[in-house]
């Protein structure tokens, strides 16, 4: 067992739950913490750094673009250092309730809160049950992009808090015997025995009680995952996450408002999940040093003439208009707008000359993370709910033998559909680049569809098993007319600047000295399972050397 370092008070928030996992299991090692108070009260305590939009002109020591996991790192531990940060999302900053009372919209009844400048929605599951789910709807900063390109959906949260505001909160440890296959030039020891701990304890992670999960209603759709995965011979794991446990509990009692119960998951949470304006966020915002500007967009990051860098970005309207274009500088620059946006902005400026000193692994190495998802129809008497909690806890684990991790994951429909539903992560070789297509203005990727199939083909070595134990067939109504497999899209991308290629070993870019990139771009393609603590310890651990270091 690998100990936990020493953290300080507010790294290691109360918990009545903690998991201590050993370096064999899927989990890894690492102690798994996770907060007491229930969400709707540390609500009210935690909060994100106000919004403060930058004047035009401003000088700043350090910013950050991107709010997601490895900015929320960066600002936090650089305040800590005594830096002050001002940090640029393109996002909203999600802390107003709409005319319904509600910050985020319900996952089931999708408006113009749900999707990032569009005017018909987009939903990973395009069909149910025959009838086409998508709608139009009013063009908005909304939380959630679908960024399309040639041969993928890329799914992407936009606001402050990033990611951590759209995702289903399973907070997996990598098994050590896959890291170096992970980040092939990262030190394991060090991330098991300090990074992945710290990051864990940050984060809130902890598990779900299982004696209450074995008879609760909301997780019946789970249960029976687990009954057809250990029937078929699969390992089944409880997994981490960033809920709220106790405030699940309170939702299934009734005593307090229903969000996981309430279908809330891929459009916002309302109140159980301890998204990074909770934590990491919110402890930045207690050092009085960081600031946050939402619904700015970075254009351009040029070296200034009397040092630093000048960076350009455009402030948004909720329409998405150009209100206002800004200039200012900084003495250090982190990227952290995500593995797709870090990746289009260091390749647009490399290609025009802006920031010529990047080298040619810029916009490389990007993958998918292997996600594939699918569906199957279940017996009548293998009834899944009609109460899903929307937050997985779950996943059937044949990385070794066949190259997949699948999440058991919910479909909170309201209704009863008797349908298994899984995400799988596999491990797909295909590795994508971007590049900047002059004539037509802007950066493309060369993803292809067909590149999916390893990913379908590792996904079948736990599927078609269970259907033929089972006497089960695929959901063929999910994904379009008569398809199987959603392999249209991701919800994991990674990679386009990866580590010790695009950049040194902590994430220094090559040729431009005081630019970082500090996020999943980092991170070449696949991390065997879902990727953001590992986006979260990489970050605590470049951001110390960093610190220790450059400044």
């Amino acid at each position: 067992m690998n100990p936990a370092p020493l953290l300080g008070p507010s790294d290691r928030g109360p918990s009545r739950r903690q998991l201590m996992t050993g370096t064999g299991s899927i989990l890894g090692a690492a102690i798994l913490t996770g907060h007491g108070p229930a969400a709707a009260r540390a609500k009210s305590a935690l909060s994100a750094p106000a919004a403060a939009p930058i004047p035009d002109g401003a000088h700043v020591s350090a910013l950050v673009i991107g709010t997601g996991y490895g900015g929320s790192v960066a600002a936090l531990r650089l305040a800590r250092a005594g830096v002050d940060v001002h940090m640029i999302e393109m996002g909203m900053s999600w802390d107003t309730p709409g005319p319904d009372g509600r910050i985020f919209a319900n996952t089931t009844r999708p408006d113009h809160r749900s999707f990032w400048l569009r005017t018909r929605t987009k939903q990973p599951l395009s069909d149910f049950l025959g009838f086409p789910l998508d709608k139009d709807v009013p063009r908005w900063t909304g939380i959630l992009d679908a960024e399309e390109f040639g041969g993928i959906t890329v799914y992407q949260g936009r606001g402050v808090g990033g990611g951590s505001l759209v995702n289903g909160g399973m907070a997996v440890t990598p098994r050590r015997e896959n890291f170096p296959a992970v980040l092939p030039s990262v030190n394991a020891d060090e991330m098991y025995d300090i990074y992945y701990p710290r990051a864990n304890a940050a984060l809130g992670v902890g598990v779900v009680d299982q004696g209450w999960w074995e008879s609760a209603a909301c997780y019946q759709y789970a249960r029976v995952g687990r009954k057809h995965a250990e029937r078929s011979g699969f390992p089944f794991v409880l997994v981490p996450g960033v809920y709220d446990w106790d405030y699940l509990e309170q939702e299934a009692a009734g005593t307090v408002p229903a969000s996981a119960l309430a279908g809330e998951v891929l459009f916002g949470n309302n109140h159980g999940k301890k998204s990074l304006p909770r934590t990491y966020l919110a402890r930045a915002a207690a050092t009085g040093r960081v600031f946050v500007s939402p619904l700015h967009k970075v254009t351009s990051v040029a070296p200034a003439g009397g040092g630093g860098y000048t960076v350009v970005m455009e402030q948004l309207n909720t329409g998405g208009d150009v209100t206002a274009v800004k200039a200012v500088t900084a003495d250090k620059v982190f990227f952290a707008a995500g593995s797709v946006g870090t990746s289009k902005l260091l390749t647009r400026l490399k290609a025009t000359g802006v920031l010529p000193g990047l080298n040619g692994e810029i916009g490389k190495g990007w993958g998918d993370n292997g996600n594939v998802m699918c569906g199957r129809a279940n017996h009548m008497w293998d009834a899944t709910g009609r109460l899903q909690a929307s937050m997985p806890t779950a996943g059937i684990d044949n990385w070794r033998a066949g190259g997949a991790f699948a999440e058991v994951a919910p479909l909170p429909t309201g209704i009863e559909t008797y349908a298994s539903f899984y995400l799988s992560i596999t491990k797909n070789p295909h590795r994508a680049a971007f590049s900047w297509d002059a004539a037509a203005g802007k950066v493309v990727l060369d993803w292809q569809t067909a590149w999916k199939q390893p990913s379908i083909d590792a996904a079948r070595t736990i599927f078609d098993r269970i259907n033929a134990k089972e006497g089960t067939i695929y959901r063929t109504d999910l994904f379009g007319a008569y398809k199987i497999w959603g392999d249209h899209l991701t919800y994991h991308p990674l990679g386009g600047a990866v580590l010790n290629r695009a950049t040194d070993n902590y994430g220094r870019l090559h040729g431009h000295p005081g630019l970082y990139v500090i996020d999943g771009s980092l991170i070449p393609g696949n991390t065997s399972v879902n990727p953001f603590v590992t986006i979260t310890a990489l970050a605590e651990r470049n951001i110390e050397k960093i610190i220790a270091t450059d400044l």
